[in-house]
């Protein structure tokens, strides 16, 4: 039996290395691709694809609301996330969507393609040190409010631009910016956003 396969990644070159890659495996064929999070269950309503192999980041929408969407809407479509972003936030959020399976990029063909295979067969498949780092990280200690605060002065933006952004006032968005600093152990609020991005929090 042949595994159909759908492919979403925003950076062609790579989409065309994971394609070139699994078309060589006897048991898997790759159906669809696409470049955009939001135009993954399009493509798996029209091909019928058995795994879907998704990015976190893309434009449209991101691997992980697109992994939730498709569990919504085409159920019969696993999906594995393959990703450079291995953060243990994002590993949580994409088996809470629904993801059957979290790998990197840098995995070895023979291991991806033997990660798709138990993903079909209805096996969970995560990367055995992302799941060692996720354990000792814990949940993301940031409240919501604080993780809009954070997300929104990603830029730099002053506190009255983000304060306006939210629909807060300046002395809120001080609190929560201070709270979020002490949560992530950071000095300023750039390695706040620099903490919560590289554990997956944002």
């Amino acid at each position: 039996m042949t595994i159909r396969l759908l492919l979403a990644d925003d950076q062609a070159l790579v989409r065309g290395a994971l394609a070139a890659l699994l078309d060589l495996e006897a048991d898997l064929t790759v159906v669809a691709e696409v470049g955009r999070g939001d135009e993954v269950v399009a493509a798996a309503r029209e091909h019928s694809p058995d795994v879907a192999l998704l990015d976190v980041e893309m434009p449209g929408l991101d691997g992980i609301a697109a992994a939730a969407a498709l569990r919504a809407e085409v159920p019969q479509t696993r999906v594995l996330i393959v990703t450079t972003f291995g953060r243990p936030g994002y590993l949580r959020k994409a088996l809470k969507a629904g993801a059957s399976g979290f790998v990197v990029k840098d995995t070895p063909a023979r291991q991806l393609a033997d990660a798709v295979r138990r993903v079909h067969a209805g096996l969970r498949v995560v990367d055995p040190a992302l799941a060692a780092v996720s354990l000792v990280s814990g949940e993301s200690p940031l409240t919501d409010r604080e993780t809009d605060v954070l997300r929104a002065a990603r830029d730099g933006a002053p506190v009255a631009s983000i304060a306006a952004a939210l629909f807060l006032s300046a002395g809120t968005v001080r609190n929560h910016l201070s709270a979020a600093i002490g949560k992530t152990g950071a000095s300023t609020r750039a390695e706040a956003v620099r903490a919560a991005e590289s554990n997956g929090w944002l």
